[in-house]
């Protein structure tokens, strides 16, 4: 029998040892299976299932606790430590921890996962043959993923970061019930800010495609509905300030806009419209009024 860390096996208890506990046997191979690693009490003669794995003087040990992943397996999660040259450590749930390289990691230091994040990897072996952890991509996650139903549009639903990129973030929205969940993408400008490897997210799903049943996602409410939080936000700010004037307007730029409300350019558009609509605030040049303020202002010239 060949011995592969990650794999689990049965194999028969050969001697004790103490103070360090029960060697097994594949005939070849003796492989130490440490009192801490015991789930039941054993002896010699007895057939037991362990998980194979690397110690941390790397040679091949056993415990009968069970991982949430196998090799080659699929799994979400925890992230329990990041180091800064290494890598992320993932919960295993063996009471040791799972490396996930920083090679696999976005090149972009804000999109690496937190501690307490969730990602979906593999368990693979490195050249040394020690296990690590790998992201899972797409042609990974769909195969496990359903089509999701046409009933989600304009849901809210729960997702995790499996790809964060500029130009848009790949998740997987949670399935309840369904199952494993539903891929769905959220296009930058959809989002209010970059979203890290990992993270959970609250969004809105604006499209179910019928050819896959994958979603189109949002983080941000209906147009109708967000302009009058978008507006009421707006307002609030004019109204904490003692000139009641702030130095944004329709030309001020959309970075500035996204950096200092947290919303698109053409959400901050249609807030400041349906204000000068309702007769709430004025424009003059390049800011923005209340509009008893801006009176206020003009009676004083």
């Amino acid at each position: 029998m060949s011995l592969i860390a990650g794999t689990i096996v049965s194999l028969p208890v050969d001697r004790e040892v103490s103070p360090y506990g029960y060697f097994l046997t594949d005939g070849d191979r003796d492989v130490l299976l440490h009192y801490s690693e015991l789930t039941q009490p054993v002896k010699p003669g007895d057939i037991v299932e362990v998980f194979l794995f690397y110690d941390t003087e790397d040679r091949l040990a056993a415990t009968m606790k069970r991982p949430s992943l196998t090799l080659g397996e699929l799994a979400l999660l925890e992230v329990a430590d990041v180091h800064p040259r290494l890598g992320c450590f993932l919960e295993m749930g063996l009471g040791r921890q799972l490396l996930l390289p920083i090679r696999e990691l976005p090149e972009m230091h804000e999109l690496h996962p937190q501690v307490g994040d969730h990602v979906y990897v593999i368990m693979e072996h490195d050249k040394q043959g020690r296990l690590k952890a790998k992201l899972a991509g797409e042609q990974e996650l769909a195969p496990l993923a359903f089509h999701a139903p046409t009933s989600w549009n304009n849901q809210w639903q729960e997702a995790i970061v499996y790809k964060p990129l500029q130009m848009g973030t790949f998740v997987v929205v949670d399935g309840g019930v369904l199952g494993f969940g539903a891929i769905g993408m959220i296009h930058s400008s959809e989002r209010s800010r970059l979203l890290r490897l990992g993270e959970r997210v609250r969004v809105r799903v604006t499209h179910v495609r019928e050819e896959d049943g994958r979603v189109n996602l949002s983080m941000f409410q209906r147009k109708e509905v967000g302009r009058n939080e978008d507006a009421e936000r707006i307002l609030s700010f004019l109204e904490s300030r003692s000139t009641g004037g702030m130095p944004y307007s329709d030309s001020t730029p959309p970075d500035l806009i996204k950096q200092k409300f947290g919303i698109s350019k053409a959400a901050f558009k249609r807030a400041l419209g349906k204000l000068m609509k309702e007769g709430k605030i004025i424009q003059k040049e390049s800011w923005t009024y209340l509009k008893s303020a801006e009176q206020e202002q003009a009676d004083q010239e």
